[in-house]
């Protein structure tokens, strides 16, 4: 595992989120990137690596705690399941790990954004929910209801999910649902959907954990992050 080890607490437990530095000593832009719902690996580590490459300081957020991965399905949809019922859970921890990323010397606290895959996606939408103050929230196949909807209304900067359009866990009603949740909050917000495309569609991994509907798809994995890239043009 590579990034600086960065622990960090919330809710009283212990967290270890990874920092990735870019080049230079100036301010720089500072994202969240929180993990599909396993935990950070190899995938998380590559996408907060990325945007340190671009000029970003790059935060992996732990939000399972002690900076483990969840293998066993039955305890990650215990965990699931506890986040999609109270949001204010979630939101909690990721708000712990933007107090740690703004901490560094070279966060730029008028540069913020969070980024996030699958469930990471969907915390990161709770962050902006909340009303952080971020520049942007990014989701990547990310669950896009929440217990709470009317909070669309704290959102302070833009929107942007990126979504399969045959994605078995985000179907077409759950994307009207948020669609409207979004207008009715008065959001800049976009919604990117990609033909032909499931589930995990940013992670190679996909491949091989032989789930129907999840699979990494080169082509859209890459229109996405460019599409992540124009938005980071955007409002840094």
């Amino acid at each position: 595992m590579d990034g600086i080890a960065t622990p960090y607490e919330a809710d009283g437990a212990a967290m270890i989120g990874r920092l990735f530095v870019p080049a230079g000593d100036g301010p720089a832009p500072a994202v969240l990137v929180a993990h599909e719902s396993p935990g950070i690996t190899g995938h998380t580590l590559e996408a907060a690596r990325r945007l340190a490459a671009r000029g970003c300081l790059a935060l992996a957020v732990d939000y399972q705690g002690g900076g483990q991965v969840v293998t066993d399905r039955a305890e990650m949809m215990r965990r699931y399941e506890r986040f999609m019922s109270d949001p204010a859970f979630i939101r909690a921890r990721m708000g712990a790990a933007l107090a740690a990323l703004l901490a560094h010397p070279r966060a730029d606290s008028a540069r913020v954004a969070a980024i996030g895959f699958c469930y990471g996606g969907t915390a990161a939408l709770e962050l902006a929910r909340g009303g952080a103050d971020l520049k942007c929230a990014v989701g990547f196949h990310s669950g896009l209801t929440t217990a709470r909807p009317g909070d669309a209304g704290n959102i302070k900067g833009k929107v942007l999910a990126c979504i399969g359009a045959d994605d078995p866990v985000v179907p077409a009603d759950q994307r009207a649902a948020f669609e409207a949740e979004m207008r009715a909050g008065g959001v800049d917000w976009r919604l990117n959907l990609y033909g032909g495309t499931g589930h995990s569609f940013t992670n190679p991994e996909a491949d091989n954990w032989g789930m129907p509907g999840f699979a990494f798809h080169a082509a859209n994995n890459a229109r996405a992050w460019r599409a992540l890239d124009d938005l980071f043009d955007e409002v840094f």
